[in-house]
């Protein structure tokens, strides 16, 4: 099978062209390249990929692309393709999210719409939750997101589902609980965290540190997806938490032991958007998706500091 995956050269991203490459399948990966994070970061996450015969990469946006030519024969997509992040989504910033997470959707689904897809598979977010009181968050949650990220997150999933009510493009929408592990992006937390620790550096806190997370290892944030292209329903939204729920100060004293050093923290101010608490429902994934969350939070831990340690050169 020919599949597209967006994004390719990012964290989700590559780590799941990987694994489709080992499970056979013919991978197309679309990346820009944009300058979000260092180029360097994403190339190295390309390198693997580059060298496989069934991985043809195309470095462009996706509004650029020319169908159908470019994403002939595919009979799947995962649509990984993002600006992300929270903190950097207010302003003029939230040109490139609505032109990125909203805009690239639309034009995505509206090529692909008679394309007769196996699935389409949409990376959405726990964000679009907002800041919510209810745990844990279930798919009937009210969705009401309090940053520009998360609206525009789940704009494309409302898009994702006016493209299956009327054009019968079988879709699933994940929305995943902060990932981690190895090549997370450099903005996101526990890279921060065991980065700064590595080089003894300042690690800002914004907040009391009591902020609870449902994290959720790479690994099976990639596996959700291949159980979404393969269950037989034709559409669903997913909850893809890892079961991992504990609180940044937690987080930070597991970094202590792992990296054995002592950290240098400050606390300050909350930043705008950010919410208090995400717990994940993930019934339905259970039983929809039959996904099953394996890694522990100690050993994804270790397994993301060894990758940084590795390569500390590109950071």
């Amino acid at each position: 099978m020919r599949v597209l995956v967006t994004g390719t050269a990012g964290f989700v991203g590559s780590t799941l062209s990987e694994r489709l490459l080992r499970e056979g399948y013919d991978v197309i990966g679309v990346d820009s390249l944009n300058d979000d994070y260092s180029k360097k970061i994403k190339t190295t996450n390309l390198e693997g990929l580059l060298k496989h015969k069934n991985f043809i990469y195309i470095n462009k946006k996706i509004v650029d692309l020319d169908f159908p030519r470019e994403t002939d024969g595919i009979e799947a997509v995962f649509h990984q393709a993002a600006t992300a992040g929270v903190r950097a989504s207010w302003g003029s910033n939230f040109r490139d999210y609505v032109e990125n997470n909203i805009i690239s959707t639309q034009i995505l689904l509206e090529n692909l719409k008679h394309s007769k897809l196996k699935k389409f598979v949409y990376a959405s977010s726990s964000s679009v939750y907002g800041d919510s009181q209810e745990f844990p968050l279930k798919i009937s949650t009210l969705t009401k997101p309090i940053s520009p990220y998360g609206v525009t997150k789940l704009a494309a999933e409302n898009l994702v589902n006016t493209y299956y009510k009327n054009y019968g493009i079988p879709s699933i929408s994940l929305r995943y609980f902060t990932v981690y592990g190895p090549r997370q992006r450099p903005d996101m937390g526990f890279h921060i965290f065991i980065h700064s620790a590595i080089n003894n550096k300042v690690i800002r806190i914004y907040g009391d540190g009591e902020q609870i997370r449902d994290f959720t290892y790479i690994d099976d944030i990639v596996e959700a997806n291949i159980l979404s292209l393969n269950t037989p329903k034709e559409y669903g939204v997913f909850n893809i938490g890892g079961g991992n729920i504990t609180s940044i100060n937690s987080i930070l004293s597991m970094i202590e032991e792992i990296t054995g050093k002592k950290l240098n923290m400050i606390y300050e101010e909350e930043q705008k958007g950010d919410v208090r608490k995400t717990q994940a429902d993930i019934s339905n994934s259970i039983s929809d998706l039959n996904y099953n969350p394996e890694f522990d939070l100690n050993n994804g831990l270790r397994n993301h500091y060894e990758w940084i340690k590795k390569h500390i050169e590109i950071y």
